[in-house]
């Protein structure tokens, strides 16, 4: 297909609300200079009410700015006298609040003041895009959309795209590639119809647990425990997630699919619960005021009990039975299962699953174009592992059907509205090697082959989608290097989170090797995440536990020895990074010729937290970029990393991670994950192109010696006596302090790389062998959790 890209310098945000001012947020995230609009301020600064959310932003949790310092980029505005910016704006995102006669008035202000190539976007959840477009002058319809981002906008990975009648077909290709590449999102296209997809189904899923919660007469807590990790959903499973999102505005919700959606067979139950009306009568909104369906004393959570009218404890506990039947592997004879138990949780999830598949069968014609556009919607802005129709079509579409339609026969459903005929035709699911189905044209449409997608080479797989895995050019226990039939090899990890042992040191250098031979370039990358939780920790204490030093200092000199295989590579080595990059996997990308990190990586040498110090080079790594960046002095470098590898920080963010100094600012961040690999391909192959040769070895870097270990070690002391470390987080900063000041030599002197690799190894080792270490170990193996001893 032809594509003319659209080309976005600048954007504007009416509404500087929480919607409006986290989607500046994100613009600004990804380089995109943003103008924040609202009402003007009664008294003081006429754009206050932007520059009190702005201020705000840094505030929320999570994070909507993925490095604080942006913060000021932000420009705040009001509609008295600033209209005139959006002169020289390229796409406008209305995100006032949801009434039509509010956003028809501010469209009729904005008009006159917008350019003839600006596109013009309507954050609206649910409300009219049509009737919307119809308040612009003729001569902007072309260039209005929706363009709905789910809440919070930087981590939801769905934005549904929703025409109006008139919307331009290359406008819409290119908001597409914008939101995709630049913004980093999913992009589904929705039919302009009440809620849209997403929350159509994902408000229609809450109505029906909340609906057969009192059928059933179950517990809030009892619900929470059985719709959440347990099928697949998020922790926050339903009342968790209606607490989080205020119980107000699930209530306006609620009320916009009563008054939109008249004729919709299921409309009966688009009215609050009684529990819910009182709540809000009562103030109690959910998270934001502290209590809702659930409450927290002191450090115990409370739920509301209907038949006491009162908060009991909470036991989010799924019973015996349903625990059994939903640990079967087999989805077909799970769902047999709960249809056939008498138990009232598993009759209650039976009867959820019943009536959503029987909902989202029964509109699919009028939301969306296809099944796909469903599941993904669902997935990427509630974050289910599978949508609606993967979910049925995994437990047996035949059977499925038949049990649904045997329910309708006798009453039990929601609604007696019939299954559509294209349900019971005898097929197997909607999703198949041919694409997904689509009920307005009754055939299976394939994905888009919009040119965005090319850059996808392992897009989110729908149910039963196969990906061309590529040619193995060697593979042992550890690791897999490949091929995608281009001059780049690829090595993926093959251990349990992707962690390090011996079997993935000695790929590595293998695979070094062979990309010397074979490849212009070589990438590190995870077909899944994380891309490394670090050293095989459980490897390395059945070591120590044995007694066998000698073999484990082996072990280290050979992570070290694979990390130095890597920087001193004859053809560019990148990794590529999304998820955490912890300790060894950390250093790993430190000594890789580029980073191409996904924005949400969370990158950190975490060692000090398990009684160790970061020994595969990352010391010596960063003693030799604070001589580089500082040769004269690098003290102050050295300090400031110093904090960060002594407290075991974590970035926040791939940009955080540059601000720490655990990305250099010449790595790349790529903010949809889906392109990653894409991008470290292309990197590599320009690295290599630009005629790549390793650095020189450092054999010359200046160190701050026991001068600048004995100033780092005076900060410990005065941390140690204010109790906010102990005194063996003392013992391992006094021995980071010493390694990345050269040891006990003079200040100035000059020492080799391998001097620095011998210091780490010495601390590693002796570090490892102390009992206040191991226990650490041990504790966070047994625990996940880190140990303060």
């Amino acid at each position: 297909m032809s594509f003319k890209p659209l080309r976005i310098r600048k954007a504007a945000v009416l509404g500087a609300g929480v919607m409006g001012a986290q989607i500046a947020a994100h613009l600004t995230n990804a380089d995109v200079e943003t103008v924040l609009f609202d009402l003007p301020a009664k008294e003081g600064d006429k754009s206050g009410i932007a520059v009190k959310a702005i201020a705000n932003l840094g505030k929320l949790s999570p994070a909507p700015l993925a490095d604080k310092s942006r913060q000021g980029a932000i420009v705040p505005a009001n509609y008295d006298e600033h209209l005139e910016l959006l002169r020289g704006v390229d796409l406008v995102i209305e995100a006032i609040a949801e009434r039509m006669d509010w956003k028809l008035d501010l469209y009729k202000k904005i008009a006159p003041y917008l350019s003839e190539n600006a596109v013009i976007a309507s954050n609206t959840s649910g409300l009219s895009i049509n009737t919307l477009a119809e308040a612009l002058p003729e001569n902007l319809r072309h260039r209005f959309t929706g363009i709905h981002f789910f809440n919070p906008p930087r981590y939801m990975h769905l934005v549904e795209l929703i025409p109006n009648r008139s919307t331009d077909r290359s406008i819409l290709d290119g908001l597409e590639a914008f939101l995709t590449t630049t913004v980093g999102k999913g992009v589904v296209y929705a039919k302009d119809t009440p809620n849209f997809i997403g929350n159509r189904i994902g408000v229609f899923s809450i109505l029906a647990t909340m609906h057969h919660t009192e059928q059933f007469g179950l517990g809030f807590d009892a619900v929470d425990a059985l719709t959440g990790p347990a099928i697949g959903r998020p922790k926050s499973a339903t009342y968790r997630t209606a607490d989080v999102v205020g119980l107000d505005t699930m209530a306006h919700v609620i009320k916009t699919m009563a008054d939109t959606l008249p004729n919709d067979p299921w409309h009966r139950y688009f009215q609050a619960p009684a529990w819910l009306k009182a709540l809000i009568d009562k103030g109690a909104l959910g998270q934001k005021t502290g209590a809702g369906v659930f409450r927290k004393v002191g450090k115990d959570i409370v739920v509301l009990d209907l038949a006491k009218q009162d908060y009991r404890a909470a036991d989010q506990t799924a019973s015996e039975e349903v625990a059994a039947i939903l640990a079967i592997k087999d989805p077909a004879e799970k769902f047999a299962k709960l249809r056939a138990s008498n138990d009232p949780q598993a009759k209650f999830l039976w009867a959820v699953f019943r009536d959503l598949f029987h909902y989202t069968a029964y509109h699919l014609a009028d939301i969306a174009d296809t099944a796909r556009d469903v599941d993904f919607a669902i997935r990427w802005g509630y974050g289910w592992q599978l949508g609606p129709f993967e979910t049925w079509q995994a437990a047996g579409w035949q059977q499925v059907a038949g049990f649904i339609a045997e329910d309708i026969a006798a009453g039990k459903a929601m609604s007696d509205a019939p299954l559509p005929a294209w349900v019971t035709d005898g097929r197997n699911g909607v999703h198949g090697k041919d694409g997904s189905y689509s009920a307005g044209q009754g055939k299976a449409l394939p994905r888009s082959a919009h040119p965005v997608y090319a850059r996808q080479h392992y897009p989110d797989a729908i149910i039963g989608e196969k990906f061309d895995q590529g040619t193995t050019v060697f593979e042992n226990d550890g690791l897999r290097l490949w091929t995608l039939g281009d001059d780049v090899g690829i090595v993926s990890f093959k251990t349990k989170m992707n962690t390090v042992n011996d079997f993935v040191l000695d790929g590595l250098q293998h695979a070094v090797g062979e990309a010397e031979q074979r490849f212009k370039g070589l990438v590190l990358w995870q077909t899944r995440e994380p891309f490394s939780a670090g050293a095989d920790l459980k490897g390395a204490m059945g070591l120590l536990q044995a007694g066998k030093i000698d073999a484990f200092d082996a072990m280290i000199k050979n992570f070290q020895a694979t990390s130095m295989r890597i920087k001193y590579s004859l053809v560019p080595v990148v990794a590529a990074i999304r998820g955490m990059a912890f300790g060894g996997g950390c250093e790993f990308q430190m000594h890789c010729a580029k980073t191409v990190a996904a924005l949400e990586s969370y990158i950190g040498l975490v060692e000090a937290g398990v009684g160790l110090l970061p020994a595969g080079g990352g010391l010596k790594e960063i003693a030799l970029r604070c001589a580089k960046a500082n040769p004269a002095d690098p003290f102050n470098g050295i300090k400031t990393m110093f904090e960060t590898i002594a407290m075991a920080k974590v970035s926040a963010s791939a940009l955080e991670a540059k601000e720490l100094g655990l990305l250099r600012q010449t790595d790349t961040v790529v903010f949809n994950a889906y392109e990653l690999l894409y991008v470290a391909q292309r990197e590599a192959a320009a690295l290599a192109d630009a005629g790549y040769r390793p650095p020189l070895p450092a054999r010359a870097i200046p160190v701050c010696g026991d001068v600048g270990t004995a100033s780092l070690k005076m900060m410990l002391v005065n941390m140690l006596e204010g109790r906010f470390i102990s005194t063996h987080d003392y013992e391992i900063g006094s021995r980071i302090a010493d390694t990345l000041c050269g040891g006990v030599i003079e200040r100035g002197s000059t020492v080799d790389e391998a001097w620095l690799l011998d210091l780490e190894r010495k601390h590693f080792v002796e570090l490892a062998q102390m009992p206040k270490t191991q226990a650490r170990i041990v504790h966070t193996l047994t625990t996940g959790k880190p140990l303060r001893n």
